[in-house]
């Protein structure tokens, strides 16, 4: 049984939460520790406190913002090759339109749009210009450490994409080459802006894996390593450290699928409260519900599978200006050091808090005018308040779960809300929606549905989706379809409708 048990951490911007769970996914051991300015010391100590505690793990599972935090701060991004298979239909709009000027300066390498592509349907927009590729590519010598290629309809039909990517290979070696259709959907920029970003974030993917390792190795763990991805799914170390782009949003996926773990509701608002921020998103059938919009990354505009979610910088560390004014800045990490409860000067909302009757903890009793008290958490339920009545689908009032390590923040009732559950173990709902993730495998596909035909094709791509689960890893046995999704795409001839089809199942 020992060889079961999993291990997970998630790393978030003010705390490092670690848990311990058995094959039923009951918790053994936790902890919470301060975030460390490099990450992977704030996970060594976790992993020290929570491994005390229990036997060997078989399975350990992250979930960190290092790459969105790369992205954000522009630091650690690698040098890319921009290639876009879409000459001569695609040349009006160049690759990187309406990135921010400082980010796209830190990235770019050689650029350029070479002939090839594919129609929606399939037919070749045109041949795929080799001899321009393999030009493309000598220009990256030296003045590139990835490359990005995206084709036109490459979701729908990959081949140019592929044959790129051998002729880069052939020509530069073993350099780090990201592919449109493996981390993007339809829309030709947002999909190229998502390789690009990915290709970008190759130090960091690299980075997240060498420290976890270093991590594990210090404490003797040998184990199975996987991140988990932006839709609270798993994947494994190696490939998040070739598609680090698929984790950026873990964080509240972790958060929700914990909170599900830990109440056992499947459907539910839910309130993730941290040091800095305050993340409300909604749970279906036991997963985040999924934007259906784009999605902006560092102000880049993409089409990651991401949760839907509504965020405010309302924390435990949001700072409390004097004269009232609160937010949005936070002490983050330094919480435990800086803030009133804890023998610091700065006053926050942790400390107003304490005074409300909130939360219970901290070194001392904090001093704040009693107006001050009664106008910040005035303040704190109008935005709860707010943030759950823009998330919420439809009328029905569905309960709304707290968790993180400021939940307590939160009232005792919510506007729009069934009723507020405080669930045990709610400080550490993230890490427990690692250790608890599941395997997945999704398909985005365009069909043109003839007569009688749709049910087949629905078949035919819950049948692929079943299928790159069981490759990633999932227990075949288990594997259930979790969404089918199908979008008319009207602007084309025909009856065309893009399926998007998502299957999970646990690890086998």
């Amino acid at each position: 049984m020992t060889g079961e048990l999993r291990l997970g951490i998630d790393v978030g911007g003010t705390n490092t939460d670690a848990v311990v769970v058995d094959p039923e996914g009951s918790v053994l051991a936790w902890h919470k520790t301060p975030t460390t300015p490099d990450p992977f010391g704030g996970i060594a100590a976790a992993l020290a406190a929570v491994l005390a505690e229990t036997g060997p793990v078989g399975r350990v599972m992250l979930g960190t913002t290092h790459p969105l935090n790369a992205i954000i701060r522009r630091r650690g991004l690698a040098k890319v090759g921009i290639l876009r298979l879409g000459a001569p239909a695609t040349l009006s709009i160049a690759p990187l339109t309406g990135w921010p000027a400082d980010l796209a300066a830190a990235v770019t390498g050689p650029v350029e749009i070479v002939r090839g592509g594919h129609e929606v349907g399939g037919v070749e927009l045109a041949p795929l210009d080799e001899d321009a590729v393999r030009h493309f590519a000598e220009r990256c010598r030296d003045r590139a450490d990835a490359v990005a290629v995206t084709g036109v309809s490459s979701p729908m039909v990959r081949d140019h994409e592929v044959r790129a990517a051998a002729i880069i290979t052939e020509v530069l070696g073993a350099v780090p080459v990201t592919l449109g259709h493996e981390v993007g959907g339809m829309g030709l920029l947002e999909r190229e802006n998502s390789a690009v970003l990915n290709a970008a974030l190759t130090f960091a993917g690299a980075e997240i894996v060498r420290g976890l390792d270093g991590a594990l190795q210090q404490h003797r763990v040998r184990a199975q390593v996987y991140l988990t991805q932006n839709d609270g799914t798993l994947v494994t170390a190696a490939e998040a450290a070739r598609r680090p782009i698929l984790t950026i949003g873990s964080g509240p996926a972790n958060s929700m699928r914990g909170a599900a773990a830990v109440s056992g509701v499947g459907d539910a608002i839910i309130a993730d409260v941290g040091g800095t921020s305050t993340d409300v998103g909604v749970l279906l059938g036991g997963f985040p519900r999924e934007s259906a919009h784009a999605v902006e990354i560092g102000g880049v505009r993409t089409n990651y599978r991401m949760p839907d979610l509504v965020s405010i910088g309302l924390g435990g560390g949001t700072i409390v200006h004097p004269g009232g004014r609160i937010g949005p800045d936070s002490v983050g990490y330094r919480l435990a050091s800086q803030a009133l409860v804890s023998g610091g000067t700065v006053a926050t909302l942790s400390d107003v808090g304490v005074l409300a009757g909130r939360l219970s903890f901290g070194s001392r009793t904090p001093e704040l005018p009693p107006d001050t008290v009664r106008s910040a958490v005035a303040w704190i339920d109008e935005r709860i308040g707010f943030l759950t009545d823009r998330i919420r689908a439809g009328r029905a009032d569905l309960p709304l779960i707290a968790v993180g390590g400021g939940a307590g923040l939160l009232p005792t009732r919510v506007p729009g809300t069934a009723t507020v559950i405080r669930p045990r173990h709610a400080a550490v709902a993230n890490a427990i929606g690692a250790a608890i993730a599941e395997v997945s495998g999704s398909v985005d596909r365009v069909f043109t549905y003839d007569s009688g035909s749709r049910s087949e094709c629905l078949r035919a791509a819950q049948d692929e989706a079943i299928e790159a689960a069981g490759t990633a890893g999932a227990d075949r046995t288990r594997i259930r379809i979790t969404t089918v999704t199908e979008t008319g795409m009207s602007y084309l001839p025909g009856n065309v409708v893009r399926v998007q089809v998502k299957a999970a199942g646990p690890l086998g």
